[in-house]
């Protein structure tokens, strides 16, 4: 049986390392955990985790603020044998702050554009040709509910369906304006919304905008790249070193889910995922939609 081959950044601690535990377990995988410093001892010590028959580790170096990283991975992948990712999980980030919109720092919004969005597309420029080369490729962003904004709406016509995202939406009669499509789109019926009615509200406002950012990223490439399931997953509030530092800033003891139980469900959510039914789609760890999907 051929090998599935599953790429994790940010494998060395948190919810990375825990995704990465679970694919160890899985028999007839080859995961490689990407880490900012492979000669740490947090990448390391991964060395030692349980693995199932004919499951192997290989640790690279990708730091997200590296422009050049990610393709020297591909690279250093290729001469140890490794032509094809089967399954990307792109989980690296930060969150350093939480501020409201009126304290944010600008050069504070730069350090997590720097990581979370400018590392995100470096690694998927990087790694886009190694992903078209599988059978059955997955790219597998690790975003948050602190960036859900919008309600999506799905119409489907006889030749096409259509994908609204709503920003604003005041009447009972919608027709986008402005929009080149390739078929004819008519006014479309969807009734009265609440608008931003899954926004959390917790004030965020260095950190959740960039996960917006690989939210919209992550849509377009599914759209950009038709071949490839790729869908982000929200992996809850989670008791990592992050997560629970957020829960501090905000008064509480910890987070709310543990790691196990987060990717436990992450890993449930893109084993079961497909093309068809999870691409261009945001989905929550339990598997449930992580926005309100109306189908006309």
């Amino acid at each position: 049986m051929a090998s599935t081959i599953v790429l994790i950044t940010g494998a060395n601690r948190g919810i990375g390392k825990g995704i990465l535990e679970l694919y160890l377990k899985k028999p007839n995988h080859t995961v490689i955990a990407a880490t900012r410093d492979p000669s740490h001892s947090t990448s390391q010590g991964l060395a030692e985790l349980p693995k199932a028959e004919g499951t192997s580790l290989v640790i690279v170096k990708i730091d997200a603020l590296s422009p050049n990283d990610p393709a020297a991975a591909v690279k250093e992948l290729a001469s140890k044998g490794i032509g094809h990712i089967d399954i990307l999980v792109a989980n690296a980030g930060i969150a350093l702050s939480w501020p409201k919109v009126i304290e944010v720092k600008v050069e504070d919004i730069q350090k997590h554009v720097d990581v979370n969005i400018y590392g995100f597309i470096y690694l998927y420029q990087a790694f886009r040709a190694v992903l078209k080369k599988a059978k059955a490729p997955k790219w597998v962003t690790i975003g948050s509910s602190s960036a859900f904004l919008t309600v999506s709406i799905h119409v489907n016509y006889p030749e096409q369906t259509s994908i609204l995202t709503m920003s604003i939406v005041s009447s009972k009669h919608y027709t986008p304006y402005g929009c080149e499509m390739s078929g004819k789109l008519p006014t479309v019926e969807i009734g009265i919304l609440t608008i931003f009615s899954n926004f959390l509200h917790m004030q965020n406002a260095a950190y959740a905008p960039t996960k917006g950012a690989q939210h919209w990223y992550t849509k377009a490439i599914s759209v950009e790249d038709p071949w490839l399931n790729a869908f982000p997953v929200d992996p809850g509030w989670v008791q990592t070193d992050l997560g629970n530092r957020g829960a501090d800033a905000f008064g509480f003891k910890e987070a709310a889910i543990s790691v196990a139980d987060s990717a436990a469900g992450v890993v449930g959510v893109i084993d079961a995922s497909n093309l068809e039914s999870h691409s261009g789609k945001l989905w929550k760890f339990d598997g449930k939609p992580g926005a309100l999907n109306l189908e006309a």
